[in-house]
This record gives C-alpha cells, structure tokens and sequence, in this order.
C-alpha cells in the first residue's frame, strides 16, 4: 500500500490529450511486471490513479505509463515536467497470458486501448510459437493515432498492421471506419487464433463478436476491463463487477462465462 517513489526522467506527448512518461524508480530497479498489469500512480497533494503499464516488461531502467487527460490526477501527471516525483504501488491485476500464446494472434485496440497492448505486441513479435500477429487499431482522426513510430517498426517486424480512423481530415490516405470493418479481411485461422482486445467498451464488446462469427473460441479471447479501482488489492470493493473484483480478478478477462453479460453493465 505505501508508494514508492518514482521520478519523471522524460516526457513524450502521443496527442493533445495523451502523454507518456517514463518513470526511474528512485533507489532502484523497476519491480517486474507482465504486459496487462496496472500500477496506481500518485500525483501527491492531487489523488492516485490506476494506470496500465505501456512499456514492455524486461529489464529496463524505466518503466512507461501513457495517461490521457481526464481529470485531475491524470491532468497532474500528464503536465508533470521530467524532475516531478509520483508515488507508484504495484504491479497488480491480471496479464494477457502471452507465455501461452501460440499459433495467429489477433490484437485490437481502439484509441489509448493500445497503450496496454504496446507491451504485449513486442513480446509476441519475439516470441517463436507466435507465427503471425495482426495488429488492428482504431482511433477517432489521424491526429488520435498513438505509437505511430511502434506501428511503423512493428510493420518492419512482420505485423500485420492496418489502422482505422472515425473521422478523417484532408491528409488521410488510409482507411475509414470501425476497428470491426478491419477484422473481415484478415487471414487467420480460427481453429488456432488467439486475441486481445482493448478499448472503449462498445469496441471490445463488438470486435469480440466479429471474431466469435469467425469461429474463434470464447476462451482465447481476451479483454481488459476497467472500473473504478482505488485499493488495486481488491480490499475496497470498488472496482466490483457483478462476481469480480477488476483490480485482482482482471482487469484481463477471458470472452466467456459471465463476461458478455458483464460487458453490458454501466459504471456506477
């Protein structure tokens, strides 16, 4: 429960409203994490927000966190200049199980949804039981597009990359639509894909759908869901959704049982 503290060493702004910092823990070395996890960051005098991790696990000496403007703590953190001290607990939650990936692996994201995936998305480029990867990603305009030099090296790495905007300005030359209207074209085998998806919760909700038409198992498809989480330890009961407790039981969940149903409930 008591943060550790950490210190802005740089700053990178995604969009107007999206920055991610690199945090150096001082006194030491970043404590492990899997690609999914969250940590609750602390603006001091402002308040603590959970936030995922964006960086991929491994050992280096920062660990990155893309935030969006929404309020006033991550307000505090996206205006932070490098030198700024936050307090940082975890890591916590569940992962995307990218150990036990294999075969085709279908990852959507809608708007900063990607920015939990990035980790994910450099481990299953590496990783020799994954053959191919196909990265969808859909954002409001060109201007929302996050890691456009990650969707370019990704790209490089034999991704299959295609990128889908809302609403489109003068300069746009790709595609026009829903992340789903990217999905139809791909050429995955179903018997033997896995996918994980994140974003709004419409997005999630209906790109699980497209790929459950495919004929991909409920079960291999993974979502991240968020709530309200303050304790990150499943103490507080806030992050309560219907049977689960989001910071300990998620915020990665498999596509099936109860998830459907629980994908359809408001935030309270």
């Amino acid at each position: 429960m008591r943060p550790v503290l950490h210190r802005v060493v740089d700053r990178r702004r995604e969009s107007d409203d999206v920055v991610t910092l690199a945090l150096e823990p001082q006194g030491g070395r970043p404590w492990p994490f899997r690609a999914g996890q969250f940590h609750m960051l602390s603006a001091f005098g402002v308040g603590e927000a959970a936030i995922s991790v964006s960086s991929p696990p491994g050992d280096a000496p920062v660990v990155e966190h893309t935030v969006r403007d929404v309020g006033p703590v991550t307000h505090a953190m996206c205006t932070a200049p490098p030198g700024t001290l936050v307090g940082v607990r975890g890591p916590f939650g569940t992962d995307w199980g990218i150990e036990g990936a294999a075969g085709d692996v279908v990852v959507a994201a809608g708007g900063i949804g990607l920015a939990p995936l990035r980790g994910a998305i450099h481990q299953l480029l590496a990783s020799p039981r994954v053959e191919r990867v196909f990265v969808v990603v859909g954002a409001r305009s060109p201007a929302q597009v996050m890691f456009g030099e990650d969707l370019e090296v990704w790209a490089t790495r034999g991704a299959r990359v295609a990128v889908t905007v809302d609403v489109a300005d003068r300069g746009w030359r790709g595609h026009v639509g829903l992340v789903t209207s990217l999905l139809g074209p791909l050429e995955y085998d179903p018997a033997r894909t896995s996918a994980l998806v994140c974003g709004p919760e419409i997005m999630m909700r209906f790109t699980a759908r497209a790929l459950l038409d495919r004929g991909v198992e409920p079960s291999r498809i993974r979502i991240s869901l968020e709530r309200n989480m303050q304790c990150g330890l499943g103490w507080c009961g806030h992050c309560q959704l219907g049977p689960l407790l989001l910071c300990r039981d998620g915020p990665v969940v498999t596509y099936d049982g109860a998830v459907p149903g629980l994908l359809l409930e408001r935030e309270r």
